[in-house]
C-alpha cells in the first residue's frame, strides 16, 4: 500500500508528539534573550467538547488533577467556551515557572488523548508579553505536531503583527518544530492565556 500511496501522492498525517511541548521552556529563554518577551504564566488547551458521561468524567479528572495544589496557593483551572463552541481550559502558574505550566498542559493533552479524545484536541498555547505590552502566544497544533507564533496587534481588533510573527519564527527555529505552512497559522483571537 505504501507504493500506491507514493504513486498517488498521498501521505500519512503527522502523528502528534506531545513531548514537543517540553521544548517550550527553552523557547521561553530564547524569546526573552532575543526579543524581550517574558512568560505571562498563563497557558491553555483548546478542544472540541463531546457529549456524554465519559467526556464529562474526563473533564472532572482534569480539573481534579490540575487543582490539586489550590490548597497550597495554586490557581484553579478555568473552563470556557469560545464563539465557535470550542472549549478552552486555562491553566496558570508563576510566570517564572514555564516548566510547571508545560507539565499542566501536557497532562491535559495526555489525559484527553489517552481517554480516546485525541481527535477533539485542537491546540495548546502559552502566552508571553514584552515591556511595550505586546502579546505573543506560542501555539502548538495537536494534529500537525508543530508550533507557530501568534501576535495580535495591541489596541486593534483582530489584526495581527505579521512582521513580529515572522521574526519569532526565525528566532525559535532551533528550539521548536515550526509549522512551515503559513496558512495553518490560525488566529486565536481572545484565546484564554493570551
Amino acid at each position: 500500500m505504501r507504493l500506491l500511496d507514493a504513486i498517488l501522492g498521498r501521505s500519512k498525517p503527522v502523528r502528534p508528539d506531545l513531548d514537543r511541548l517540553f521544548g517550550l521552556p527553552g523557547a521561553a529563554v530564547s524569546l526573552e534573550a532575543g526579543a524581550g518577551f517574558t512568560p505571562t504564566g498563563r497557558g491553555s488547551v483548546c478542544f472540541a467538547s463531546v457529549e456524554g458521561g465519559a467526556f464529562s468524567q474526563l473533564q472532572r479528572d482534569v480539573r481534579e488533577l490540575l487543582d490539586a495544589d489550590t490548597d497550597r496557593g495554586g490557581v484553579p483551572v478555568e473552563f470556557s467556551q469560545d464563539a465557535y463552541g470550542y472549549t478552552w481550559l486555562l491553566a496558570r502558574q508563576r510566570p517564572d515557572d514555564v516548566a510547571s505550566l508545560v507539565n499542566d498542559l501536557h497532562a491535559v493533552n495526555s489525559l484527553l488523548q489517552d481517554g480516546g479524545f485525541g481527535p477533539q484536541l485542537l491546540c495548546s498555547l502559552i502566552g508571553f508579553q514584552d515591556p511595550a505590552g505586546r502579546s505573543l502566544a506560542l501555539v502548538y497544533l495537536y494534529k500537525r505536531g508543530t508550533f507557530y507564533p501568534f501576535a495580535p496587534l495591541p489596541g486593534v481588533a483582530e489584526k495581527r503583527d505579521n512582521a513580529l510573527e515572522l521574526q519569532m519564527r526565525a528566532l525559535l527555529g532551533d528550539d521548536l518544530r515550526i509549522e512551515e505552512d503559513l496558512s495553518r497559522w490560525f488566529p486565536v483571537w481572545g484565546a484564554p492565556g493570551l
